[in-house]
């Protein structure tokens, strides 16, 4: 039993040991799209990747996120304003990025667009505010990845959804306020 447990483990820590070695070629030819790169954690990701090496192919909803990191990057980066809340807008920026990446496709999509506020008790919520969270978070995100899917399986690259945990806060003030009535 303990051997078995000890070829497991030693198995797992090789498998490891190789996939850290890999390293990927050519990162100056590979097409990244984020989008919510206006603030947050789009934005630095965006200038990190640019750092690495790779062509950022980035998306904000304010011309101020795009001033800002035009501003700080060379021309391996380059910006689009984008609203995922609206289907004319996803498809202007699918045509942008199918132009920018020709033929390589989008070996990176990583969707940061998201919106955490308002955040209060459900009471003080109405349903407008519930819909602007998940028309965002949800539906904006499944709209992008969608239209841009063909590039990505293109370039046989992968999606990275990346969300907000500030609507869970309600969650949490529910459970507690519930706990402290009972």
């Amino acid at each position: 039993m303990w051997l078995y447990l000890a070829v497991l483990v030693g198995l797992y820590y090789l498998l490891r040991w190789y996939r850290e070695r890999q390293v990927v070629s050519l990162l100056q030819d590979k097409f990244i799209f984020i989008t919510g790169c206006d603030s947050g954690f789009g934005n630095p990701l965006a200038r990190q990747l640019h750092l690495r090496g790779l062509r950022v192919l980035d998306a904000c909803l304010m011309v101020q996120g795009v001033e800002q990191l035009k501003g700080q990057t060379s021309d391996r980066l380059e910006t689009v304003i984008l609203d995922v809340t609206k289907t004319e807008s996803i498809s202007a920026a699918t045509k942008w990025v199918r132009e920018h990446a020709r033929d390589r496709g989008v070996w990176g999509l990583v969707n940061k667009a998201d919106i955490s506020m308002p955040t209060a008790p459900n009471e003080w919520l109405t349903k407008q505010n519930f819909m602007k969270i998940l028309d965002v978070n949800l539906l904006g995100v499944i709209e992008v990845t969608l239209s841009l899917l063909p590039l990505v399986q293109k370039a046989r690259g992968r999606d990275v959804n990346i969300s907000s945990v500030g609507p869970g806060v309600s969650l949490w003030w529910e459970l507690l306020h519930v706990q402290v009535q009972c």
